[in-house]
């Protein structure tokens, strides 16, 4: 497990914050988007390697969609209304 800055906010990589996921994701929600976060990270991997910039495009849309809703990307998820 990385390690958390003291507000929960964020891990820390090798000195470097990345933005954490939203707490408040179930876990069965959470297990979703992280398959879905890595199914798109190999579609940009074929795509790279079968030089389709198109295809490369689709994926990069794909991850940066699960990082969104993971919270780890976009408003973040500490200043989103809970409902």
């Amino acid at each position: 497990m990385p390690e958390r800055t003291p507000d929960g906010r964020y891990i820390v990589v090798n000195g470097r914050r990345w933005r954490a996921s939203d707490p408040g994701l179930s876990p069965e929600r959470r297990d979703e988007l992280v398959h879905e976060l890595m199914e798109a990270r190999r579609a940009v991997k074929a795509a790279l390697n079968a030089g389709d910039a198109t295809a490369e495009q689709r994926a990069r849309a794909r991850v940066h969609q699960a990082k969104v809703d993971l919270g780890e990307r976009g408003t973040p998820w500490w200043e989103k209304p809970r409902h």
